[in-house]
């Protein structure tokens, strides 16, 4: 037999050159687990269906799960001369049971066997991700229970707008969470997909059951069309562009954290654990973590343009250019779990400071709108009560005063619509909370 698996027509050995290049062990042996499961599988399906006996079936198996074990305890070889998982699996299962290793592969090409361990591998990665964010929004959900009260400046073009409580502003990032999980769940459709027994992209007249395989392996239906099978790989970009979407919150949440932990607003300060110091700077603790998660976003939107870009053109079916969707893939399952990971116990140890909080709002003129709304109660248009306290901010701010500040006299001589009530509208807690659109 020759050395090469799929060597038979060639009459020369391939290159050193070739074989390093064209090798990808070093990043697919990752997938040892989904491509001995797929196999034992299809092993179990060709056994089922009468293609081959069922004691060789067993034999196969049996090999299979040393091998994983093998694998798992450090003990197997890896080699480029073998290229992939594929034939490093097949190739030690010779070793193990002899020729009978050879009939795993009917009916089977390495296009839809690849194929299938990376739609298991979506799979596992999206109960992981959707797993990840359920802890972050329980973080967050906690959290916001208990700063119900925390009043604080809500912002937009990062200035001072209109307070808001901390509650408020940690549920905004809760509902961003349950739309990615929402988008994860789509995506996990795509990935739900069977691709065995497509072979290279035609099929095979041999009397396989895909369904059976399919049932075996947990999948919810089976590809209709045996070159899409071998050619789709939607549910890789689905994964990326959904973690992409994802990062952009997490990273849109580390920045608010790590400008709230600034001296600048000292809204927060981080846990010893979760920060970093300077090589120079005694004084310095520096928000690391976060920033290294707003960049890691980067990496995976370069991870998303790279796989479009790598399908973009390819005509059907398999090319030999999908081969690069694997570290992107890869890198962005472990960049977005390794964030999630991280987040929710940065955010459990953090010290909110709530009365820096409410003292930013109150030398903000951030209260300036319920003055107007006030005004609006009273009958006045909103355009001229917008007017009517933009000259009162222009008045304290020459005054050095907040609106609170203002006696009742003083808001009678901007409008005789103000009446005693209007003092209370200092009391930013109760007037936060009865908003009407949370």
């Amino acid at each position: 037999m020759s050395k090469k698996l799929w060597g038979g027509r060639f009459e020369k050995e391939t290159d050193d050159l070739v074989e390093k290049f064209t090798a990808s062990i070093d990043f697919d042996k990752r997938l040892y687990e989904q491509d001995i499961k797929g196999s034992m599988a299809h092993a179990r399906m060709l056994a089922r269906a009468g293609i081959i006996p069922k004691e060789e079936a067993a034999e196969i198996i049996k090999g299979l799960l040393e091998i994983k074990l093998e694998i798992e305890r450090g003990e197997f070889p890896f080699t480029c001369e073998l290229e992939d998982i594929h034939m490093h699996v097949e190739s030690r299962l010779f070793e193990k049971i002899g020729p009978v290793a050879g009939k795993l592969h009917t009916a089977r090409s390495r296009n839809d066997q690849v194929a299938l361990d990376l739609h298991l591998y979506v799979k596992e990665k999206i109960a992981e991700v959707v797993g990840k964010i359920d802890e972050l929004m329980k973080v967050l959900r906690k959290l916001a229970a208990e700063n119900r009260d925390a009043v604080m400046p809500g912002y937009t073009h990062l200035q001072r707008a209109q307070p808001v409580t901390l509650s408020r502003h940690l549920k905004a990032y809760y509902y961003m969470l349950r739309r990615d999980k929402e988008r994860f769940s789509k995506a996990l459709k795509g990935a739900d997909i069977m691709p065995l027994g497509a072979c290279a992209l035609a099929g095979t007249t041999l009397p396989i059951d895909r369904e059976y395989t399919g049932e075996l392996l947990g999948f919810s239906r089976i590809y209709e069309n045996t070159i899409d099978a071998v050619s789709d790989r939607d549910f890789v970009i689905e994964f990326i562009s959904c973690s992409a979407i994802l990062m952009v919150h997490l990273s849109r949440m580390a920045e608010d954290l790590i400008l709230w932990s600034t001296s600048e607003f000292d809204f927060i300060e981080l846990d010893d654990a979760f920060a970093t110091g300077s090589s120079i700077m005694p004084q310095k603790k520096n928000p690391d973590v976060l920033e290294l998660i707003r960049g890691k976003a980067g990496r995976v939107f370069g991870n998303l343009m790279s796989v479009l870009t790598v399908m973009k053109g390819l005509p059907l079916s398999y090319n030999r250019d999908m081969q690069e969707d694997k570290e992107p893939l890869f890198d962005t399952a472990d960049t977005v779990i390794g964030c999630l990971k991280v987040l929710p116990k940065l955010l459990s140890t953090m010290k909110i400071k709530k009365e820096n909080m409410k003292k930013a709002v109150e030398e903000s003129f951030s209260d300036a709108t319920y003055y107007a709304e006030y005004l609006v109660k009273k009958g006045m248009p909103f355009r001229a009560a917008h007017e009517v306290v933009g000259k009162m901010v222009s008045y304290c701010i020459k005054k050095n005063k907040k609106l609170s500040d203002l006696s009742l006299r003083e808001f009678k001589n901007f409008s005789k619509l103000f009446d005693e009530d209007v003092l209370d509208l200092s009391r930013y807690p109760e007037k936060v909370k009865n908003k009407k659109v949370l």
